[in-house]
């Protein structure tokens, strides 16, 4: 029997009505780019349903791979996402997280124009920060890239967990650099709490990745597309 393929799309969660809608815009732009691919909405907080509730649902006709809508890959996708996985029927697999990646960037770049960045501006990048030293490190490698396609250096500053945390990251830069404006560049995928507190650092702040009542940037809906290709390659060969 030929098992219809399955993109879970597993989001953090959010309160935020407007985090919560940019989300579903950009499962809903997946899901009419590939209208053969079966698209599911997951959560791994906050919002319903949880993954192994959506696995269970798609049952034994279906090839499902989990995507986290993930920036890094930290505790939610090492032992949240892979437990779900590895305790669910059919064999479902697990695909990267978003980040890093340069779509990634190419987008942070938008944004970074959209507050009509200067060639004197210093950029801190505000990622929402882990306890899990990957996901750090793959925050850091994106801060590389983001340096990397600027010409410039980037700071990167975080909002929980690790450290520097986003206010000191911002406040070093002012103190390096006096005369030049700070801009923070919202490494988050959409609005939220998260958001909230790096827009209430006191500088320039870019929207995230995502934001409500605009279409999803065609580069995510790539990359969310690009993983669950990827780890469906990957698990057939291994099969």
């Amino acid at each position: 029997m030929t098992r219809r393929p399955a993109l879970v799309a597993a989001s953090h969660g959010t309160s935020s009505p407007d985090g919560q809608a940019a989300v579903a815009a950009l499962v809903d732009a997946v899901r009419r780019r590939a209208p053969k691919l079966v698209v599911a909405d997951a959560f791994v907080d906050v919002q319903q349903p949880d993954v192994a509730s959506v696995l269970d649902g798609l049952g034994p006709d279906h090839e499902a791979v989990v995507v986290p809508l993930l920036l890094s890959a930290g505790y939610h996708v090492h032992v949240d996402l892979a437990d779900a996985v590895a305790d669910a029927e059919h064999g479902p697999a697990l695909a990267a997280a978003m980040g890093p990646d340069d779509r990634l960037v190419d987008v942070l770049v938008a944004r970074l124009r959209e507050v009509g960045l200067r060639i004197d501006d210093r950029v801190v990048l505000a990622a929402a920060g882990s306890s899990d030293a990957r996901a750090v490190a793959d925050c850091r490698i994106v801060g590389r890239r983001l340096a990397e396609r600027l010409g410039a250096p980037v700071a990167v500053g975080f909002l929980s967990a690790a450290r520097p945390s986003l206010a000191d990251a911002v406040a070093r830069t002012r103190a390096t650099h006096p005369v030049s404006r700070v801009v923070v560049s919202s490494y988050l995928l959409a609005p939220g709490y998260f958001h909230d507190l790096a827009a209430s650092v006191g500088a320039v702040t870019t929207a995230p990745l995502l934001v409500p009542d605009a279409p999803p940037p065609t580069p995510l809906v790539d990359l969310v597309l690009d993983r669950h290709r990827r780890a469906a390659v990957a698990f057939n060969r291994a099969a």
